[in-house]
């Protein structure tokens, strides 16, 4: 079981700049798949970003891509969200999610995969 709480959120102008942080709890932090998501008012969940266990890969959302980097320090028990050249678009409530590490197949972009969740960090971009 890992504990997720993420903050950094809040107002930003368009073109700039915010970090996320993603604070986990335990000491197998290092065994979970880790993923941002964001989910603004009336919409469904969105993938924004994934990072392995071993920080072997990455994977972006298209609406992010090129945009936001995702990346963790398992000896910190963390997980970063970088965004630049924020979008009003972007404005969302910011997830943090993990998943247990396993060998099979499955989709890194599902919100269905990942068990554990924190408390949501909210990201307002201003025009």
């Amino acid at each position: 079981q890992v504990q997720l709480v993420e903050s950094g959120g809040g107002l930003v102008q368009a073109g700039g700049s915010l970090r996320l942080s993603c604070a986990a709890s335990g000491r197998t932090f290092g065994s979970y798949h880790m993923a941002w998501f964001r989910q603004a008012p009336g919409k469904e969940r969105e993938f924004v970003a994934h990072i392995s266990t071993k920080v072997t890969s990455t994977t972006y959302g298209d609406s992010v891509k090129g945009r936001f980097t995702i990346s963790r320090d398992n000896a910190k028990n963390t997980v970063t969200l970088q965004m630049n050249s924020l979008k009003p678009e972007d404005t969302a409530v910011y997830y943090c999610a993990a998943r247990l590490l396993t060998l099979r197949v499955w989709d890194r972009d599902d919100p269905a995969e990942y068990a554990y969740w924190g408390q949501g960090t909210q990201v307002t971009v201003s025009s």
